[in-house]
């Protein structure tokens, strides 16, 4: 009798499409919660300036926070490397549950820090040890969610399912500007800077026990067990080192400008408004908020069209926009409103195009067996670099009244996102086992 044999085919039972939906509801869930916590920072900085730093030279603690910030963001590659391992050999789905519960933690613990009036420098100490927390864990949940989402989507329709992972990263950044509009407003710029900025921090860590339950049910990802069994088999030889390096190079310039562009328009210009410009705060979180509203809804057409018409003809449209806008938009903002509303808006539409398909992007470019890790080093090493230094960049550059320079340092980045779009093949509608 002849022993039938056993391909990773007919051996990895597929999800339904309905399943995929839920999963994919309960990942950008995850994704939203995780950007919420990790946006509230930025949205809040001028607060937590004045209460958990040396609080007699505001400019230097507003430095000392967006350093703060960036050093958050210097875990990230950390992060991406340890969990992108743990994720290709794992599953996706167990990173995400981990890097949930990381970040949680630590957005809670933010919120009950004592501040630099009750425990001195040991305040500005504890927060720099929690947002390094937070980075770490938030370099493996965006390299996950990023490889999670992409593997699970139909490949003729990749562009659209992938842009629901920044519709969530930009929606998480919403619920933290809605958040600060609604606690400035209600109880007044001197409150939120004695107490009130710290409930967005205890509210995010309590929410991730909803996101924790909706993960719980979440199908592995298909493309990474039928990857695990041509594994086994030898079915598919493994990528070099030296070509899984010249992706990962090859990403990390790809995002420079889209990172940049994201992090100054979507965390800097709203304190840039009120700091530099005396925007009234609530106005200004009203304003982001209305704005990044604007850039959520644009991100399925653009997803929808990269699926149409390619994916590199999407980021060149973005790079050569917003080397022509960033100025212009700049010099727009004043203190009154709709200003900030109509440069923040426009500059976030524009970040949509390659924000919609960066998932899609990233993973049709690295082979699954290092997908994760190659994800989240090349994403967040790009973001630390890029995106995390921007705000203290600007601000630094504004303090010296030179604020044009870092206007010219965000088109220089947009044309390396040329460039190195210009080495990437059209990737719209592959097999993912056969990236």
């Amino acid at each position: 009798m002849t022993t039938p044999t056993i391909t990773p085919e007919t051996s990895i039972s597929r999800p339904s499409l309905a399943s995929r939906v839920k999963s994919l509801f309960a990942s950008t869930a995850g994704n939203l919660l995780e950007w919420y916590e990790w946006s509230a920072y930025a949205v809040f900085s001028p607060f937590i300036a004045a209460a958990m730093f040396e609080p007699t030279d505001p400019g230097s603690a507003l430095l000392a926070t967006f350093a703060v910030f960036a050093v958050g963001f210097l875990m990230r590659p950390i992060g991406g490397w340890v969990f992108g391992l743990i994720g290709d050999r794992r599953g996706r789905k167990f990173v995400l549950l981990i890097t949930m519960l990381m970040m949680a933690a630590a957005c809670f613990l933010i919120g009950l820090t004592p501040g630099y009036s009750e425990i001195g420098v040991w305040a500005s100490v504890l927060l720099l040890v929690l947002r390094c927390l937070q980075g770490f864990a938030h370099g493996g949940e965006s390299a996950a969610s990023t490889t999670y989402v992409a593997e699970i989507a139909p490949k003729e329709k990749r562009g659209l399912w992938t842009s629901a992972v920044f519709i969530a990263i930009t929606g998480g950044s919403v619920l933290a500007f809605l958040i600060g509009a609604i606690i400035t407003s209600i109880f007044g710029s001197e409150a939120v800077g004695e107490w009130a900025w710290r409930v967005p921090f205890i509210l995010g860590g309590l929410l991730a026990l909803v996101v924790l339950w909706l993960r719980r049910n979440m199908n592995e990802s298909d493309v990474f067990e039928e990857d695990v069994a041509d594994s086994a088999l030898n079915a598919t030889p493994p990528t070099t080192r030296a070509q899984n390096v010249r992706i990962a190079l090859k990403m990390i310039f790809f995002t420079a400008g889209v990172t940049a562009v994201n992090y100054t328009w979507g965390s800097y210009m709203t304190t840039f408004a009120i700091t530099q410009r005396g925007m009234d705060p609530s106005t200004a979180y009203w304003m982001s908020v209305i704005a990044q509203l604007i850039c959520c809804i644009s991100m399925p057409f653009w997803g929808m069209l990269s699926d149409r018409f390619g994916r590199k003809p999407m980021i060149f449209m973005f790079a050569v926009a917003s080397i022509a806008l960033t100025i212009p938009l700049t010099s727009l903002i004043s203190d009154q409103g709709w200003t900030l509303l109509v440069a923040v808006g426009i500059a976030l539409t524009l970040w949509a195009i390659p924000g919609s398909i960066y998932s899609a992007v990233l993973a049709e470019n690295f082979p699954t067996r290092v997908r994760t890790r190659g994800i989240g080093i090349a994403y967040a090493l790009s973001v630390a670099l890029f995106g995390g230094t921007a705000p203290y960049l600007n601000q630094l550059f504004v303090s010296f009244d030179l604020g044009w320079m870092f206007s010219v340092y965000i088109m220089f980045l947009c044309v390396l996102t040329i460039v190195a779009t210009l080495f990437m093949k059209e990737t719209k509608g592959i097999d993912l086992k056969d990236a």
